[in-house]
C-alpha cells in the first residue's frame, strides 16, 4: 500500500515540498538566489532531490560522477541522469574517474578513494561554474546509519550528532526525510530513479548496518527513525550545553601568556570526568585522547614529561601543564643531498637511496623517482596558497582543499609539512605524494623519505 508523503505539524498538513523549503529555511541552508550544484547519482534520494529543487524554482546544475566500478551499470545510471537533466532543461557535468587505481595508488579503500575523487571534483566544479552551494541527498537513514557506524568503531559525544546539515558550502536538504518517505513521494510524484547493485550486497559495513541491523532494531522499535531524529536534537542540545560548560571553566583555569597556554593542573585533578576534560581542553592544539590519558598518569609521578602534538608540546609543569607551540627549531630547514637524515624539532626525516621499485604501504614513508628530484629540498610547514598534484590526480590542487577532503581537523592542519623541491611540493608528509614524481616503470633509481619522532 502506497504511504503518504504529508505530515502532521500543529494540526496542518505539510507537503513534501514544504517539509524541504522549511528544513531549508530553518537550518538557513541556502537563499533562493543561489546557485546550487547537486551531487546526482539517478538513485532514490538524489532523483527526489533533483525534483524537489527543480519545484522550488531554484537554479541548479547536476554533477554526476561515474567511477567505472559496474561495468555497464554504471554507463547506463550516466545515461539516465543525463537524459532527466536535457529533458527538465538543468545543466548537466559528468566525469569518469579511475577509482580502482586510484585507490590502490594511495593505498584506499575503494569508499574513501571515491569520496576522494568526488569531492575533489565537486570543489574544482562549484569554483569554475559559480556555483554557491553543494547539496547532497544525505537523507535520515544515513544519519542513523553513520551514527551506528561511529558507535561500533567507537567516537566523541560529537560523532552521535548524525550528517550535519551544512558544512561550509556542502548543504544537505534532505535530512528531514526518512528512505520510506522519499519513496513514497517518488512513487507519488512519478519520478523514476536507478538501483544501484551494490547497495544489495553486504559487503562493505554500511550495507550491513542498513539490510542487517536496522531490520532487527526497527522489530524493537518500528518508529526508529522517528526516535532517532528526536535523540539527536537532545544530543545537539547537550553539546550545546557542555561546550557552554567547558568555556566556562576554561575562563577560570586556562589562561595564555606570551604565546603559551596554562592549564590549572590541580583544578583539572580535582575536576569531575578529568581526562574528558582535559582532551577537550587540548584537543585544538594537535593532541588526541589516547595521549590525554597517557598525561594523566604522568600527571603525578613524571613532572617535566613533554607530549608531542601535531602543531604544539605539551610539558607537565609542577604546577600547571603548559602548551606551548613549536619553536624556531620547526621553522624551514634544508635536506642537501648529501644528508642521510634530518632534524626538525620533534620529528626527524631519514633519507634513503635505492634501486628497488618496492613501494612502502606505510603514510610515514614516501618512494619517489630519485631523477626527478633536485636537491636541495626544503622541509616547512605548509601555507596558504600551496599547490601540489595528489598522487593519482591529473589536475593541480590547493593542498587546503586536499586537507579539507581529507577530514583533517583544524588542530592537525597546523601541523602538517611539507617537502619542497625547486618550488614544487613532493610530499605532502604522511598523506600524500605529488603525482608527478612517483615511480613508474622508467624508473632507474629511488629516494626513499621516512619521517619518525626525535628524541634526541
Amino acid at each position: 500500500m502506497q504511504g503518504t508523503t504529508k505530515v502532521v505539524k500543529g494540526g496542518v498538513s505539510w507537503s513534501m515540498l514544504e517539509q524541504f523549503l522549511n528544513h531549508i529555511e530553518t537550518n538557513r541552508l541556502c537563499k533562493p538566489t543561489d546557485r546550487i550544484l547537486l551531487a546526482v547519482s539517478g538513485g532514490l534520494d538524489s532523483m527526489v532531490m533533483l525534483n524537489l529543487f527543480k519545484r522550488a524554482n531554484y537554479t541548479v546544475g547536476v554533477a554526476h560522477c561515474n567511477f567505472q566500478l559496474r561495468g555497464s551499470e554504471a554507463e547506463e545510471d550516466e545515461r539516465f541522469v543525463r537524459d532527466a537533466c536535457n529533458a527538465a532543461g538543468i545543466p548537466f557535468f559528468t566525469k569518469r574517474f579511475t577509482t580502482l587505481e586510484y585507490a590502490q595508488a594511495n593505498r584506499l579503500s575503494i569508499q574513501t578513494a571515491a569520496r576522494e575523487l568526488r569531492y575533489a571534483w565537486f570543489l574544482e566544479l562549484m569554483s569554475k561554474e559559480q556555483f554557491n552551494f553543494l547539496a547532497t541527498a544525505h537523507h535520515v537513514n544515513d544519519s542513523l546509519e553513520t551514527v551506528l557506524l561511529k558507535w561500533i568503531h567507537g567516537s566523541s559525544l560529537e560523532g552521535f550528532a548524525g550528517i550535519p546539515v551544512s558544512n561550509k558550502k556542502i548543504i544537505r536538504p534532505m535530512l528531514f526525510a526518512t528512505r520510506t518517505l522519499l519513496a513514497d513521494h517518488a512513487t507519488e510524484k512519478g519520478i523514476m530513479w536507478r538501483n544501484d547493485s551494490s547497495n544489495d550486497s553486504d559487503d562493505y559495513q554500511r550495507n550491513f548496518i542498513r539490510h542487517q541491523v536496522i531490520p532487527r532494531l526497527k522489530e524493537i522499535n518500528p518508529a526508529l527513525e522517528s526516535t532517532f531524529l528526536h535523540g539527536l536534537k537532545k544530543i545537539t542540545g547537550e553539546l550545546e550545553f557542555l561546550h557552554t560548560q567547558l568555556e566556562q571553566w576554561k575562563a577560570q583555569h586556562v589562561h595564555q601568556k606570551s604565546g603559551q597556554v596554562f592549564i590549572d593542573k590541580s583544578a583539572l585533578l580535582n575536576a569531575a570526568f578529568s581526562d574528558s576534560l582535559l582532551w577537550r581542553v587540548v584537543r585544538e592544539y594537535g593532541f588526541n585522547i589516547d595521549q590525554c590519558h597517557d598525561m594523566m598518569q604522568a600527571m603525578q609521578s613524571q613532572p617535566g614529561k613533554k607530549f608531542i602534538g601535531t602543531s604544539h608540546l605539551l610539558t607537565l609543569d609542577r604546577d600547571h601543564i603548559i602548551i606551548s607551540p613549536y619553536d624556531d627549531a620547526y621553522e624551514a630547514v634544508t635536506i642537501r643531498e648529501k644528508n642521510e637524515s634530518v632534524v626538525r624539532g620533534a620529528w626527524e626525516i631519514s633519507i634513503e637511496r635505492t634501486k628497488s621499485k618496492e613501494i612502502s604501504t606505510s603514510s610515514i614513508v614516501a618512494s619517489l623517482d630519485a631523477d626527478k628530484v633536485k636537491f636541495p629540498i626544503t622541509w616547512r610547514y605548509w601555507q596558504p596558497g600551496d599547490s601540489f598534484y595528489p598522487l593519482g590526480m591529473e589536475n593541480r590542487k590547493k593542498l587546503s582543499d586536499f586537507l579539507i577532503d581529507r577530514k583533517i581537523p583544524l588542530a592537525d592542519k597546523n601541523g602538517i609539512s611539507v617537502l619542497e623541491s625547486d618550488g614544487e611540493i613532493i610530499w605532502v608528509v604522511g598523506h600524500r605524494i605529488d603525482n608527478r614524481y612517483k615511480i613508474t616503470p622508467e624508473t632507474r633509481s629511488v629516494v626513499t623519505f621516512s619521517v619518525l619522532p626525535y628524541f634526541g
